[in-house]
């Protein structure tokens, strides 16, 4: 052979050895590369596509008791194309199931008579019904009978923290509270698995390695402690049912970390059953109603002129005897005083030295410190819903408002601002960050995230909180006018407050009052900061102030608070007799 004839055969070689090799090439990758890729297409077009529900996370409290769990809940289904197939007993098959759901036969036989893939007998079946059912159907030798998982969401306390925890829609999504702010932790993600049935009928798995395994919500875990929570509550409800109120709310935070311990509202509705619940039940109360604050507001005009240091707690002013003109019109106290200290002035209450306090701190500088004792925004909680409040900007006052505002006047606020606010002088002068959520966990117990205290700004100076702080707990004491919120063995300061409360057609309701009580204990440590509002109470003779009726339920929740938390009494003193009880005019 000529060396020609070798060039040429060498480069067939070639050029089939590189047809061979891409021919190859191409079957590795369709093969291997492409394996994952084709068999899902595959699986899509002879096999079914089975969801895999994802499990929705856990709420626990801080200690890790459940608040919202899955209850295992099962349809039953029939598929009647393949009792065709098999040619079932259908009459027997309807018995079974009839028995077990406790179902007319009849109406069962009736149902299942379709040839239809997929025939829902019955939702919402116990898993306890269902393993039954299973085991007879097994012993008859009878198939095709479904039973698919649907959990359901339970909350096993019912009524308590239903409003911070809401609850789902029909789709199984948060709509309200914990459950809508937290759903991209909670809700998990579906995954699916491809299935076909044999000839007799059983479900057998196809195309392994094109399933996707479900990833099942996290366990977010609240700040909340179900112990104190459950306080909370049953002291609303007793005075719930005493008082018979328009609405009571109540919300207990850490001071030094911001951390809600307890919230609270009445009416309440129970989270299981929401659509039975009226539609104003189920609002929390203690982030979207705007009330006035009335008397619990002079804390921040007395904060801010001793911040500003445009007083002392000795600075006196006059009084009036009861009486002040101003801008045209009168402010009145509930008693006549005449010259009295700024400190006093916090323990007696006066409407009128608290106004010549602002008067004389100015209207700029004092509304800048009601910005930042946070009123007129939203505190950060992050529970949907939550309002603002009503400021009005500084350029819209009038000039009456600088003698109103001081006394709670002309301002909006939501019970949790109050909060909040109490919680500056408690904790030496910082505004916290509110927290409701302590941290998220992965399913098996390893925290994904972890919520830290956060302070969002210092309001005023340790000093000047530990000067308003003392007039606070004189207010708890002989000559204050929150004589009912004392509690057995401890130190507490607070501020009570009466406002008349708002008409929503204009002006103000006769005889109806928002009345108080926002206080912190131990007062030279304080551990528990919080508010107890009430709506339009119907108290006997209508003595309806934060001192007679607001008080008292906080010194209760107090007092079983320090119970709880184990605080060490400052005092073997006895205290107050707990009572809702008439005390007088001078308990605003």
């Amino acid at each position: 052979m000529s060396g020609s004839a070798h060039r040429r055969a060498g480069l067939v070689c070639i050029v089939l050895a590189v047809v061979l090799s891409v021919y190859s090439a191409r079957l590795v990758h369709l093969q291997v590369g492409k394996h994952r890729e084709y068999g899902g297409l595959a699986a899509e077009k002879t096999a079914k596509k089975k969801v895999v529900a994802a499990e929705r996370g856990r709420i626990t409290d801080c200690h890790g008791a459940p608040l919202a769990v899955n209850v295992p809940i099962y349809s039953v289904a029939v598929d009647g194309k393949l009792l065709a197939e098999l040619k079932s007993d259908r009459k027997s098959l309807a018995g079974i199931i009839a028995r077990h759901l406790e179902l007319p036969p009849e109406k069962v036989a009736a149902r299942i008579a379709s040839d239809r893939a997929y025939i829902v007998v019955q939702r919402g079946v116990d898993a306890m019904r269902v393993a039954q059912l299973k085991e007879e159907l097994a012993g008859a030798r009878l198939r095709g009978v479904i039973c698919e998982p649907e959990p359901q969401r339970f909350y096993p306390n019912e009524e308590r923290l239903g409003h911070a925890l809401g609850f789902l829609n029909h789709e199984g999504r948060g709509i309200q509270g914990v459950e809508m702010m937290m759903e991209p932790y909670l809700r998990g993600e579906d995954g699916f698995i491809y299935t076909e049935r044999d000839r007799t009928g059983r479900e057998i798995v196809a195309y392994r390695g094109h399933e996707r395994p479900a990833k099942h919500g996290m366990t977010v875990k609240l700040t909340v402690d179900m112990a104190l929570q459950d306080i909370v509550e049953r002291e609303l409800d007793a005075a719930y049912r005493q008082l018979n109120p328009q609405m009571m709310t109540a919300v207990f935070v850490r001071p030094r970390t911001g951390e809600i311990l307890a919230m609270a509202t009445r009416p309440a509705f129970n989270p299981n059953e929401p659509g039975q619940a009226a539609i104003e039940t189920t609002k929390n109360r203690a982030i979207i109603d705007m009330v006035e604050p009335g008397s619990t507001f002079k804390i921040v005009v007395i904060a801010a002129a001793l911040e500003q240091k445009a007083v002392t707690p000795e600075s006196m002013f006059h009084c009036e005897n009861g009486s002040f003109a101003y801008a045209g019109r009168i402010l009145r106290d509930v008693h006549g005083y005449g010259s009295m200290s700024v400190h006093d002035i916090m323990v007696k209450s006066s409407n009128i030295g608290c106004a010549k306090i602002a008067l004389h701190l100015g209207a700029d500088t004092f509304y800048e410190y009601i910005r930042r004792f946070g009123f007129g925004e939203r505190t950060g909680l992050g529970l949907p819903g939550e309002i603002p409040g009503l400021v009005r900007p500084r350029h819209s006052w009038t000039g009456l408002s600088i003698t109103r505002v001081p006394m709670g006047h002309e301002i909006a606020v939501t019970p949790l601002q109050l909060a909040m606010a109490m919680s500056v002088i408690a904790n030496g002068g910082n505004m916290m960050l509110p927290q409701i959520v302590r941290s998220v966990q992965d399913d098996e117990g390893r925290e994904v995230v972890a919520f830290s205290p956060e302070i969002l700004r210092r309001v005023v100076s340790e000093d000047t909180a530990a000067k308003v702080g003392a007039s606070l707990v004189e207010v708890v004491g002989e000559r204050g006018t929150a004589r009912l919120a004392s509690i057995p063995g401890f130190a507490v300061a607070g501020k009570t407050g009466t406002a008349q409360r708002v008409d929503p057609r204009g002006g103000y309701a006769a005889g109806k009052y928002v009345v108080s009580f926002a206080g912190y204990f131990p007062a030279d440590n304080p551990e528990v900061a919080g508010i107890v509002l009430v709506d339009d109470a119907r108290t006997p003779g209508g003595r309806n102030y934060g001192g007679t009726v607001a008080a008292p339920i906080f010194a209760r929740i107090g007092e079983a608070m320090a119970r709880h938390l184990e605080l060490v009494p400052e005092s073997p003193t006895p205290g107050a007799t707990i009572a809702l009880v008439p005390f007088g005019n001078d308990m605003n």
